[in-house]
């Protein structure tokens, strides 16, 4: 509990409101009663009215001399809305995640301003037809043609659309006013939310469950009832049905009057499951994604507040749609990168969702064909109730996976993207009209690019990264934005010989027609998939058999369910492999299976083809047998000597800052203040004795060392004790609170998905 005697408070809330907080002291009665999230009265302005407002903040550090405060009123105990619930989230993603309280409530109130509410208006008689008809007839006789196209609908209509009136009938709307005040019609508007689902689709009931499916649905739903809170998680094979059961679960927490959030990794998913999801609910479902305009976000906030629908699908962001009854949180795929926020507070949607889940009481449950190592590590330490599905619905089995050497293909003279045996395959797919999946890890022409003669790399002048070769010869830095057209020579050397290295989803798309031509071909990437629809058409052409190919990069291999998809080609495994991060086994693993798991989805049986240079890799191996248990007890033991998560924790400290001298010498002060803090890397000394030691890694240049002309420096501090992680970023947060404003910036990531 947050100690203090001042309490950071926010008056009436509303989203415009959240950039700024009055202050107020603690009275004596509820000194260590009070928490951050509770709706307090608190006297505010002028006349010390009595307002509504909620704690974001509790603290020892008074902002104004004690005699200009104010004391709290109470705590309105009756009152806990959904923002009470939100703003308790936001203090403990503050706590734990390391960011100030602005940026968590911003995360948990993403939408600032109200909008208005869409209107459909309609034009409604109030003259008898016959009266109607004798004004129409004078509207002609004075050569008042619209107010004569009007009144003949009228006649015979009782209520017109009044876009109608408007848009066909081309009249105006002084035109319309000037009848209104005649008596002879009336205009009428009603509001109604901007619905963001548009599926005109029969509902469906539920499909059958196996016994293996009914046994996992059947626990949960008793375990809910009987108000057990342990995370479940499902670990089932690709094509085992665990959407099904996430169907069931949530159907059963709908009929006992609560109401459920879907997440799924990323926007592609969200067509196939919001069709799954709608024909079962209706109108009672929802989604939620930043392709949403403002106005739909606006409208389906309150469609959630006023328990206007049962299920909210979509991305992190979902998690915090105010949901007054949540009963269910459901985290598929829930080993992906994305459920990861990268901006400020960097908080995970699995440990989010779960202390939501808590504060709320309700059920957590997470699935994934390929568990991240996180959530098998607190499976297996009975943390989360495992549930496996073994069996492919289809009754079919997995795909059979063979995999290709690149070392040897090249020694025999194949310079093609593609290996013999894929080729082979894939003719025998087109021979038999049936449908083949290319992945590939990397988009569009992407490729740096140097010179034959000297070996000079294309830099960004403003990023320490090298430039990406895209089609119209442009060199792109993919993180600030920088272009520049390709020269024709080497600026080091002047040599003609300045080539890109091209293994990108455009050029594979070109191999494709040259070397079966007529072939129709379907690319998904990020350049293919800007628009607000785009992931839908795509998907929605090549389940409609409308290419024989579909290439893209990871977004294809994730969760799409397309029963004529037989053959499935993995182009250079490895790329994954050589990413300088821990994770990069784990990631190849996952994106494997992911991958393998495409084919062979319906009656027919699937094969894939995994293409690399490092066949004898472990994640390689284990993936192309689909055998995660081998895999796991091999990357476990490798986390568990190197100290990683989650065998233990890790916190990087980044320090930016435009100038580099700056930058340096404070990444090198906040380490010393570390070491200092732990007794030089040992123990923490505030701590109990007993606490493991904590090691500490740096400072040292990021691994891109400048983005948009900003200096990075990192430091990288490993505990099997989180919370002593958390003590230390109080401590540095402390320090630099105590600093003049300058331009240098520190920022906290705990267990990091990428490496700095």
């Amino acid at each position: 509990m947050a100690q203090g005697r001042y309490a950071n408070i926010i008056i009436d809330i509303s989203h415009e409101k959240v950039d700024k907080t009055f202050q107020y002291k603690i009275p004596e009665k509820l000194l260590g009663v009070l928490e951050e999230g509770m709706c307090v009265l608190a006297p505010f302005g002028k006349g010390s009215h009595l307002r509504q407002g909620y704690v974001v903040e509790i603290t020892e550090k008074a902002e104004f001399p004690d005699h200009k405060q104010k004391y709290i009123e109470d705590i309105l105990r009756d009152s806990v809305p959904v923002e009470a619930d939100a703003i308790r989230l936001a203090a403990w993603m503050k706590r734990n995640y390391g960011s100030t309280m602005i940026a968590a409530l911003r995360t948990v109130l993403p939408v600032k301003r109200s909008m208005k509410p869409k209107e459909k208006k309609k034009i409604l008689r109030r003259m008898t037809p016959e009266e109607v008809r004798s004004l129409l007839g004078e509207s002609i006789r004075k050569r008042q043609w619209a107010k004569a196209r009007v009144l003949s609908e009228l006649c015979s209509e009782p209520v017109l659309p009044y876009s109608l009136v408007t848009g066909k009938l081309n009249v105006s709307p002084a035109t319309l006013r000037s009848l209104e005040s005649e008596g002879a019609l009336s205009i009428e508007s009603e509001s109604y939310y901007r619905n963001p689902v548009k599926i005109e689709t029969a509902r469906e009931g539920g499909k059958q469950l196996s016994d293996e499916q009914r046994r996992i649905v059947e626990k949960i739903l008793s375990d809910f009832d009987a108000g057990k809170r342990s995370p479940s998680l499902i670990f089932g094979i690709t094509g085992s049905g665990k959407t099904e059961v996430y169907l069931s679960l949530i159907e059963g927490v709908a009929a006992r009057g609560k109401q459920s959030i879907m997440l799924i990794p990323e926007i592609a998913l969200t067509y196939q499951t919001l069709m799954r999801f709608y024909k079962r609910f209706g109108d009672r479902v929802s989604v939620m994604n930043s392709s949403l305009s403002a106005g739909e976000k606006y409208d389906q906030y309150e469609r959630a507040k006023k328990g206007e629908i049962d299920v909210i699908i979509g991305p992190r962001s979902a998690l915090f749609v105010p949901f007054p009854e949540l009963g269910m949180i459901v985290m598929d795929e829930e080993h992906e990168s994305g459920y990861k926020s990268e901006t400020m507070p960097r908080f995970h949607a699995r440990e989010t969702a779960q202390e939501l889940a808590r504060i709320k009481d309700a059920a957590f449950v997470l699935g994934s064909a390929t568990p991240s190592m996180e959530a098998y590590y607190r499976a297996r330490k009975g943390e989360y109730e495992l549930f496996t599905l073994t069996r492919r619905l289809t009754g079919g089995t997995l795909a059979q996976t063979s995999i290709v050497d690149l070392r040897k293909e090249l020694k025999s003279g194949n310079r093609s993207i593609f290996s013999r045996k894929l080729q082979e395959l894939m003719e025998e797919r087109l021979k038999k009209k049936e449908q083949t999946m290319l992945f590939l890890n990397r988009r569009g022409y992407a490729g740096f690019v140097s010179c034959r003669s000297c070996g000079y790399v294309m830099k960004c002048p403003h990023c320490d990264v090298s430039l990406s070769h895209h089609t119209g010869e442009r060199l792109v830095c993919h993180y600030c934005g920088y272009e520049a057209a390709k020269p024709a020579r080497c600026p080091s050397c002047a040599s003609p010989y300045l080539l890109g290295f091209k293994a990108g989803t455009q050029q594979i798309e070109e191999q494709l027609s040259k070397r079966f031509p007529g072939i129709r071909v379907l690319r998904m990437d990020k350049d293919t998939t800007g628009t607000k629809d785009s992931y839908e058409k795509i998907l929605t052409a090549f389940a409609a058999g409308e290419a024989e190919v579909l290439v893209g990069t990871q977004m294809i291999v994730k969760g799409h369910d397309f029963p004529n998809v037989t053959l499935v080609g993995v182009l250079a495994a490895d790329l994954s492999l050589n990413d300088s991060d821990y994770r990069s086994s784990e990631r190849t693993f996952q994106l494997l299976v992911q991958a393998a798991g495409r084919a062979g989805r319906g009656n027919k049986p699937g094969e894939v083809v995994i293409q690399t240079y490092r066949p004898e890799h472990y994640s390689i191996i284990r993936a192309a047998s689909q055998d995660y248990e081998a895999f796991y007890k091999e990357e476990i033991l490798y986390r568990e000597l190197a100290g990683y998560p989650p065998a233990a924790h890790m916190m990087a400290v980044l320090i930016t800052s435009p100038n580099e001298k700056k930058g340096e010498g404070l990444a090198g002060e906040i380490t010393r203040r570390i070491r200092e803090l732990t007794g030089g890397g040992k123990t923490i000394a505030a701590q109990p004795s007993g606490f493991p030691a904590v090691k500490i890694i740096g400072p040292a240049k990021a691994s891109i060392g400048k983005i948009n002309d900003v200096y990075r420096f990192v430091i990288y501090c490993k505990s099997a004790d989180y919370r002593q992680l958390t003590v230390i970023k109080d401590k540095i947060e402390q320090y630099v609170g105590t600093l003049m404003p300058g331009e240098e910036s520190v920022q906290f990531d705990f267990n990091p998905i990428n490496s700095y």
